[in-house]
C-alpha cells in the first residue's frame, strides 16, 4: 500500500459517496485485449493509492474482464460504474447480465446510458421497450445502485435526457476548450448541479491532444478540469502503473484556480478548440 497522504474526495452529488479526485478510466491499457497482466498492475495500483471510484464498459474492449480479474478480495474498496450502449430494455439487461459476470460481482454501483448523442437515441431509450427500463429494473432488484448518463457529443441531448428521468451522476466531456464551442461546461454543468447530480469529468486531456508541444501541462489541465463548478472527479485512463501515481499526486497536490487564470487557460486553446473537442458535433 501506498504511505502517501490519502487522495482528497468530494461528494459525488446524490449517491453520498465521498469520491476520491482522481478515479480510473476504463480506457489506456484497460481498453485492450490480450493485456491482462499490464491491466491488473494498472488497476492494483490504483486501489493501492486509494483510488475508489473505477470506470469500465462493454464497448472497451477486455476492460470488464480485466477488472474482474484485478478486484477479488478489493471489490468492496471501489465505487465500480459499468454503462449499457444498447437502448433497448432486453439488450441492455443481457449486457448487465454478461457485465456482472466478467467483473465477478453481484452488482454495480452505477450504470449508465452510454454516449447519448441524438434525439432518435433519447427516443429509443425513454420507449416502453427502451433501455431506461433496464435501469430502473436493475436497481429495483439491487443489481445496480445508482442511475446515470454519459455524453461528450452535444449538450442539448444531456440535457434533454436529464429533463426526461432524474438520474443520481453524469459522466461529461470538461476539458479548457470546452468553452469555445458546444459547451457543456457552460450548460450542462449548471443544470446537474441544480438538480443535485455527481459530476465525472472526462476528456480533461483531449487524449492526450491537449498536452502536445504547444499546449497545456498536465497538472494544468487536471487543476482546471477540477475548478470546474459541480466537478467531483475526473476519470483518467492509465497504460502504466506510473502513470496512475503520477495522476494521484497530481490529485493529492491539486490547488484552486482564480477565474482569471481559468480565462488565461482558456484563451491558450481557443485556436485548437475544433482538434481538442473533436468529439463534439459538427
Amino acid at each position: 500500500m501506498t504511505s502517501q497522504a490519502p487522495i482528497p474526495t468530494r461528494l459525488l452529488g446524490k449517491t453520498g459517496h465521498q469520491v476520491t479526485m482522481f478515479a480510473l478510466g476504463g480506457e489506456g491499457v484497460l481498453r485492450t485485449t490480450g493485456r491482462e497482466r499490464e491491466a491488473v498492475e494498472v488497476i492494483q495500483r490504483a486501489l493501492d493509492e486509494g483510488v475508489n471510484y473505477c470506470d469500465t464498459a462493454p464497448a472497451y474492449a477486455d476492460s470488464l474482464s480485466y477488472y474482474g480479474a484485478a478486484l477479488a478480495d478489493r471489490r468492496k474498496q471501489v465505487f465500480l460504474a459499468s454503462k449499457t450502449h444498447d437502448r433497448t430494455r432486453d439488450g441492455s439487461l443481457r449486457l448487465l447480465d454478461e457485465s456482472l459476470k466478467r467483473l465477478r460481482t453481484d452488482h454495480l454501483d452505477l450504470w449508465q446510458l452510454h454516449d447519448l448523442r441524438t434525439m432518435d437515441d433519447l427516443n429509443r431509450i425513454f420507449s416502453p421497450t427502451g433501455a431506461i427500463e433496464a435501469l430502473k429494473e436493475a436497481r429495483a432488484a439491487g443489481r445496480v445502485r445508482f442511475l446515470g448518463l454519459t455524453g461528450h457529443h452535444d449538450p442539448a441531448i444531456l440535457l434533454e435526457a436529464m429533463r426526461r428521468f432524474s438520474f443520481d451522476n453524469l459522466l461529461v466531456a470538461c476539458n479548457a476548450a470546452d468553452v469555445h464551442r458546444l459547451s457543456f461546461i457552460q450548460t450542462v454543468l449548471p443544470e446537474a448541479v441544480r438538480q443535485g447530480l455527481g459530476v465525472v469529468a472526462m476528456k480533461i486531456f483531449s487524449q492526450g491532444m491537449l498536452l502536445r508541444p504547444g499546449g497545456l501541462t498536465a497538472d494544468v489541465a487536471y487543476r482546471y478540469a477540477l475548478n470546474v463548478p459541480g466537478v467531483c472527479t475526473s476519470v483518467i485512463g492509465c497504460h502504466t502503473p506510473d502513470q496512475v501515481s503520477y495522476n494521484a499526486q497530481m490529485a493529492r497536490t491539486w490547488k484552486p484556480m482564480e477565474l482569471a487564470e481559468m480565462h488565461d487557460i482558456e484563451s491558450q486553446t481557443r485556436d485548437m478548440h475544433n482538434a481538442y473537442c473533436y468529439y463534439k458535433k459538427t
